[in-house]
């Protein structure tokens, strides 16, 4: 256990020295916005900076500022592991931003944009891939996603989509444009390493239907069918079990069926919609 979270920690510090690169080396020479809450710390600090002429406050610093107040109420509503790695994420992106120097590798504000938006979705896909996230709108969406039980997607295009519009509004309309353009490369990419789809269905055939029920309850709040099943080779009687979960939880997941039984068999599908409660009351 103790070297599969060194590991995990590993994972969120490359993910974070990855965003970090994207943001000094791309995107904010460029004035180009990452999404979520990392475009809200790179437009503050602009505006501190060009319209105030406060020098000084980096992306880094309001980044961290930012996120103290979301961790807590992750703490409280989301979940103790995923805020615990999802706040070590932005502190260690706190850091690199403050250690790397930002530079301009290139003048082409589209070639910014583009690659700015692949290394930071090779670092957030990696981040999610192990069961954290870069903190900030992603703790916010779900938590207003619990409250209100509607997509987790609704509430992170709202708060794209209020970077985007600040993005033309303070620069050139144009930054706004390069700005949707690194959000939808820094997404597909995203969709290549980790689901970005915000239910999955997972069937699981599995002979510890009891076992794996009583930890998935322990760790998310989801509701279980199970249903008989039997092997067509071995003709052996087992149990399918179904949930549908978010994206976020896919780790937590994972890591339940490898610890109560390795030998099963799982099937994860991406769930268009779905009808009726979603959660387990």
């Amino acid at each position: 256990m103790f070297l599969f979270e060194a590991k995990r920690i590993i994972v969120v510090m490359l993910g974070a020295l990855l965003n970090a690169i994207a943001l000094n080396f791309f995107l904010i020479g460029a004035n180009v916005y990452a999404s979520g809450f990392t475009g809200i710390a790179q437009l503050l600090s602009s505006i501190f900076a060009d319209l105030l002429n406060i020098q000084g406050i980096s992306t880094g610093i309001i980044l961290l500022i930012l996120n103290i107040p979301v961790a807590i109420l992750g703490w409280l509503k989301v979940g103790r592991g995923f805020t615990i790695y999802s706040f070590l994420s932005v502190l260690f992106t706190t850091i690199f931003l403050a250690v790397l120097p930002i530079i301009e590798i290139s003048g082409d504000i589209m070639l910014n944009a583009v690659f700015g938006g692949v290394i930071g979705g090779v670092g957030i896909g990696i981040t999610l891939k192990w069961g954290a996230s870069t903190g900030g709108s992603d703790i916010v969406a779900m938590v207003l996603s619990r409250l209100k039980d509607k997509p987790i997607g609704g509430y992170l295009m709202l708060i794209n989509g209020i970077i985007i519009l600040l993005a033309g509004i303070i620069y050139e309309p144009e930054n706004a444009l390069y700005t949707l353009l690194a959000f939808y490369v820094t997404t597909r990419v995203i969709d290549g390493l980790h689901t970005r789809h915000e239910k999955v269905t997972a069937m699981i055939v599995t002979r510890k239907a009891d076992e794996l029920q009583k930890e998935i309850h322990n760790t998310m709040v989801r509701g279980i069918t199970i249903l008989p099943a039997r092997g067509a080779y071995t003709k052996e009687d087992k149990d399918m079990m179904i949930l549908v979960i978010t994206r976020y939880e896919l780790y937590d997941l994972e890591r339940i069926i490898n610890e109560v039984d390795p030998q099963a068999f799982t099937n994860v599908v991406e769930t268009a919609g779905i009808f009726g409660f979603f959660r387990r009351d």
